[in-house]
């Protein structure tokens, strides 16, 4: 199910993703922002599994609680849950299966799986293509083992719908182009991105000039006409027919005058690039940010096969496509009908990037739906039998804790999670280990056949960052307060 968020400003947030939810909540108490912390690392190691890692952790704590209540000592619960997540670790990663960047097929299932559970999910046969292409664009599937998500970048422009959205191999600037007069569609661009003003100068102080006649006035003016004219044909003859302007903080990083000068050489201005986009920019088009007029010259350029600027409804941006260095970045420009389709889109597609991320990480795909925590579940409580003393107790209670993921699942989908999860730990106890909860037929099914999957690297971190947490919680015996 989603949650309205709602901010103490009047924003308001509708998302299910777990990280997203905890960000908004102002929590108090030192252990409950471990938690927080714990979605955060979650969202960063994995970038999918936020809310079940928190899940597994409030399980894990509450099996550790009713350990304690029975008089045994923290440590050894400690210590037993830590070798409970190794062998649940070397479970998970026997019933994996090695999967293959260059299929296709197999991205877009774990893609759709994330996006399954999202506000967006209707949409997911349309944004798990974008995020899979998205990623296999800005990497080399041979020899990369991890992804930049700074090569990827999310646009979001209100309009349109879910549908409209699309991956463009190129730059998206949500401003249109600068001034009056100048051409809005440029064929085999020469790009070049400029840190300094072009406008007049201004003194280092605070410092007034009188004028005392009209002919020392028209002499300023004039002087002021001569520098811009000499900056822009500086532009015009380094072969630059579109120029992007750095937002400028100082003074105006352009004036109406250099943009009258500019639109008569038919050169494009794109004005106001945000200082953190420069990076990205110049990875894009491969050009170079130029300081200072004198270091204007053609090898500092980018180039393009189209820059154009589009109109949206009653808005407009500017697309450049056609770079001749493609595969360094890429833009996804996401439509929706209101900010928080919008926001939520956005949250989805990232997600559908992590998960893709996770296959580049660790190459392999387990079953979806329950099986892989009631398949641990199952495994721990067997291997329980084979230990002595205290450690048997703690790692059978670490097994039934892991069944809180099939259960909550069974619940969200209006099924009986008492039923549901006894007959899915049957199904597993028979050597069953795909079968897991089928939420559209609302039965126990081979979830694989379902094409639900997700990469091995959610579920081992899942795992992995819960204990690790629920031991460090478990050291603890007293909170000193120091606050005065």
């Amino acid at each position: 199910m989603d949650k309205m968020i709602q901010a103490a400003n009047g924003d308001v947030t509708i998302t299910n993703d777990g990280a997203t939810i905890l960000k908004q909540m102002q929590v108090v108490h030192p252990a409950a922002k471990m938690l927080v912390e714990l979605s955060k690392a979650q969202d960063v190691e994995a970038g999918d599994g936020t809310t079940t890692v928190v899940i597994v952790a409030g399980s894990l704590l509450d099996a550790a609680q009713r350990l304690l209540s029975k008089g045994i000592h923290p440590t050894t619960i400690s210590e037993a849950f830590q070798k409970a997540s190794s062998k649940a670790v070397e479970v998970l990663t026997k019933i994996s299966y090695p999967v293959d960047l260059n299929d296709r097929e197999s991205l877009l299932k774990s893609a759709s799986t994330s996006l399954n559970s999202k506000v967006v999910s209707q949409h997911s046969s349309q944004l798990a293509p974008i995020a899979v292409d998205a990623v296999l664009k800005v990497i080399d599937p041979a020899k990369d083992t991890n992804v930049d998500l700074r090569d990827i970048k999310i646009v979001e422009m209100l309009g349109g719908t879910i549908e409209d959205t699309e991956l463009i191999e190129g730059l998206v600037f949500m401003q249109k182009s600068a001034g009056k007069g100048g051409p809005s569609r440029i064929e085999k661009a020469k790009i070049g991105l400029i840190q300094f003003c072009l406008s007049p100068p201004k003194t280092d102080m605070e410092s007034n000039v009188i004028v005392s006649d009209y002919s020392q006035m028209d002499r300023v003016l004039r002087e002021e006409r001569t520098y811009i004219l000499n900056l822009v044909k500086q532009i015009k003859k380094a072969g630059c027919n579109v120029l992007l302007i750095q937002k400028s903080i100082l003074r105006d990083a352009v004036n109406d005058l250099a943009l009258h000068f500019l639109a008569k050489m038919k050169i494009m201005v794109i004005k106001d690039v945000e200082r953190e986009d420069i990076e990205f920019v110049c990875k894009g088009i491969g050009c170079r940010p130029v300081a200072s007029i004198d270091h204007f010259v053609p090898e500092a350029l980018g180039t393009a096969e189209t820059v154009e600027e589009i109109t949206s409804g009653n808005k407009k941006y500017v697309k450049i496509t056609g770079v001749n260095n493609p595969g360094k970045t890429v833009t996804v420009l996401i439509r929706g009908s209101n900010k928080l389709v919008l926001e939520e889109a956005e949250r989805s597609i990232h997600d559908a990037l992590c998960v893709i991320r996770c296959l580049v990480k660790n190459r392999a795909l387990i079953a979806g739906g329950g099986a892989p925590e009631i398949e641990v579940a199952v495994h721990l409580a067997r291997w329980s039998h084979s230990l002595t003393g205290m450690e048997a107790y703690c790692v059978r209670a670490f097994a039934d804790a892991l069944e809180i993921i099939p259960s909550t699942l069974a619940e969200n989908a209006g099924l009986n999670p008492v039923v549901t999860v006894t007959e899915l730990r049957n199904a597993h106890v028979r050597g069953e280990f795909s079968a897991g909860i089928n939420v559209r037929k609302g039965a126990i099914t081979n979830i694989l056949e379902e094409n639900v999957v997700q990469p091995l690297l959610v579920s081992t971190s899942v795992i992995q960052l819960a204990s690790e947490t629920v031991r460090s919680i478990l050291k603890i015996d007293d909170i000193v307060n120091v606050i005065h």
